[in-house]
C-alpha cells in the first residue's frame, strides 16, 4: 500500500475503574469494546473515516475498593500513549477528583456515564447511566403509582449515597412520600442486619436504596430473616446484577433503573448487527450505551479539525441529535458548548426487574409516562 493511503489509527482510551473478577465471562468482557469496534469499522468502510481507530484499554482498581491515584494514574498513561479522547472512568468517587486533573494537566476530553453533575466541565462529558438528581425524581414516582406513601432508606456511606439521598429527599418531599426512617450502611458489602432491623421498626411501605450497588449484596437475606419481603427499589446500581451471580441475587425483587428497552428500534438493530458479527444477543445495558459511545465519537472523529485532543473535545460539542439505541425509543444525543450530558429525554432511564433465570429482566415501566 502507498505512502499516500496509509494513516496512523485515532487512539481512543478505555479507562475501567473496576477489576472486574477472574469469573467474569469474557463474552460479557467484550461486550464492553465490541459496540466500539462495530461501529468504528462500519464507519471505516463507508467512509465517515479516513483511518482506523485503536482502543487502548486500562482496567484498575479505583474506589470503592481501591484508590484514585490508581486511576489517575491509569489517565496518564493513556494521554502518554496518544490517545485523543478517554472513555472513564465511570465511578463517581473516581470521576469527580479526576476532573480537577485533566481540566490542570492533561487536557484530553472524557466521557464516562457516572451519575455526578460534579463531573461535567469544559473536558468532562457525560452518557449518565443515570443519575443522582434524575433517579430520585424516577423512584418517587414509581412510590407513588404504587400508593407508598412511607418509605425507609437504605444509604451507602460514600459520596454516591449521599448524593442519591439528598435528591431524594426533596422528591420525596414534592411527591407527598415521607420518609420514616434512614440507616446507612458500608459501600462494600459488610453486615447489614442493624440497619434492616432499624427500618423495619419504622414500618415503611417501600424500600429505597440510595448507593454504588455493594453495599445491597446482604440485605435480601437480612430481609428474608425477618420475614419481611416489601416492594424495593434501587438506581442503576442495578445494572451490577450481571457482573456475577452473587449481584443477581442480591438485586431480585428490585425494581431498578436501566438504560436497555427492548423496544428500542434503534437499539435492536444494533444487536441484530451485533448477533450476526459475534453470534450473541446481549440484552442488556452495557451494548447499547457503548453503541452511543462509540457513535457520538465516530461523529466526533469525522469532524474534528485537527485531529487532536482539542479538535476532539471542539468536534463533541457539534454533535446533534443522534438516534440512541439506549433508553426508550425516542431517545437522542446531542451535545454542546454548554451541554455535556449526552442523551437527551425523560426515556433514557427506564425502570426493571431482574428474572429467575439469572439471565433476563424484563420492563416495569418507564420515565415520562404518567
Amino acid at each position: 500500500m502507498s505512502y499516500e493511503s496509509t494513516a496512523q489509527p485515532i487512539k481512543i482510551g478505555y479507562l475501567f475503574d473496576f477489576l472486574l473478577p477472574e469469573f467474569y465471562p469474557q463474552e460479557m468482557r467484550d461486550d464492553l469494546t465490541r459496540p466500539f469496534d462495530l461501529v468504528f469499522n462500519d464507519g471505516v468502510s463507508q467512509g465517515v473515516i479516513d483511518r482506523p481507530v485503536e482502543i487502548v484499554y486500562r482496567e484498575v482498581e479505583g474506589l470503592p475498593k481501591g484508590t484514585v491515584k490508581a486511576v489517575i494514574d491509569a489517565y496518564g498513561e493513556l494521554v502518554d500513549e496518544g490517545c485523543l479522547v478517554v472513555f472513564g472512568p465511570h465511578i463517581t468517587e473516581n470521576a469527580v477528583p479526576l476532573r480537577e486533573a485533566i481540566e490542570e494537566r492533561f487536557r484530553v476530553p472524557a466521557i464516562n456515564v457516572c451519575g455526578s453533575d460534579d463531573w461535567l466541565g469544559e473536558w468532562t462529558f457525560a452518557f449518565p447511566q443515570g443519575s443522582m438528581t434524575d433517579e430520585p425524581i424516577f423512584w418517587a414516582d414509581l412510590l407513588a403509582k404504587g400508593s407508598h406513601a412511607q418509605v425507609g432508606v437504605v444509604v451507602e456511606k460514600s459520596l454516591v449515597g449521599e448524593s442519591y439521598l439528598k435528591s431524594f429527599r426533596n422528591a420525596a418531599r414534592r411527591k407527598g412520600i415521607r420518609i420514616v426512617a434512614e440507616a446507612q450502611v458500608a459501600q462494600t458489602a459488610q453486615d447489614v442486619g442493624q440497619a434492616i432491623r432499624t427500618l423495619h421498626e419504622a414500618k415503611p411501605s417501600a424500600l429505597v436504596h440510595c448507593g454504588f450497588g455493594f453495599g445491597i449484596v446482604f440485605i435480601n437475606p437480612a430481609l428474608a430473616e425477618l420475614n419481611w419481603d416489601p416492594p424495593r427499589f434501587t438506581c442503576t446500581a442495578f445494572q451490577n446484577a450481571w457482573i456475577n451471580p452473587i449481584m443477581w441475587q442480591a438485586f431480585m425483587g428490585w425494581t431498578g433503573i436501566d438504560q436497555y428497552d427492548e423496544a428500542n428500534a434503534v437499539g435492536q438493530r444494533f444487536l441484530d448487527q451485533f448477533e450476526a458479527a459475534y453470534g450473541r444477543r446481549p440484552q442488556y445495558c452495557v451494548p447499547v450505551v457503548n453503541h452511543d459511545v462509540a457513535n457520538t465519537l465516530l461523529h466526533a472523529f469525522a469532524d474534528a479539525h485537527p485531529l487532536s485532543p482539542r479538535g476532539v473535545k471542539e468536534a463533541l460539542e457539534r454533535v446533534k441529535m443522534l438516534p440512541a439505541a439506549a433508553g426508550a425509543p425516542g431517545t437522542r444525543v446531542s451535545l454542546g458548548k454548554w451541554t455535556r450530558r449526552a442523551w437527551m429525554g425523560a426515556g433514557y432511564l427506564v425502570a426493571r426487574r431482574l428474572d429467575a433465570d439469572g439471565v433476563n429482566s424484563h420492563l416495569v415501566d418507564r420515565f415520562g409516562e404518567e
